[in-house]
């Protein structure tokens, strides 16, 4: 049984946010404080990543980890309460994510998703940032330059 009721409830989601996120924001500043630069929320591109590399054909999405079911992670739970409901939602966010991702990569871009709990912990989320970017030859002398100094 929900805790909330209707009303309560129907604010509370109202005010979840899609863009500008907290996980969100540190993975920008994190990146900016790496000297790369980027743009944000490409309608144009499928999905609508979070962060754009333009220079580095670089797309990186910064996941939720509840609502886009991070495997193995203690916060992609399933509500009890109207639990079929969820679980059709959370199946067709995995669906878009899957195919935002396919046809990205079939433009030719590269895609990295950063989730919620890696950016809690500054050294972890330079150690993700470090996977996403290594990962494309062309930004890693800029990366380990950067992290030199």
């Amino acid at each position: 049984m929900d805790k909330l009721n209707t009303e309560q409830r129907s604010k509370n989601m109202a005010a979840v946010k899609g863009k500008n996120t907290t996980p969100e924001i540190r993975v920008r500043k994190m990146l900016h404080k790496m000297g790369f630069r980027f743009r944000l929320h490409r309608k144009y591109l499928p999905g609508k990543p979070d962060i754009v590399m333009p220079k580095h054909h670089l797309c990186i999405f910064v996941h939720g980890c509840f609502w886009h079911q991070h495997p193995g992670c203690k916060r992609a739970t399933v509500p009890e309460f109207n639990r079929e409901f969820w679980v059709t939602k959370f199946q067709g966010t995995l669906k878009r994510d899957k195919q935002a991702e396919k046809v990205l990569r079939q433009q030719g871009w590269h895609v990295c998703v950063i989730w919620e709990c890696e950016t809690k912990e500054n050294e972890l989320l330079i150690r993700t940032i470090r996977r996403c970017i290594g990962s494309i030859t062309s930004l890693c002398s800029g990366f380990r330059q950067s992290m030199s100094e």
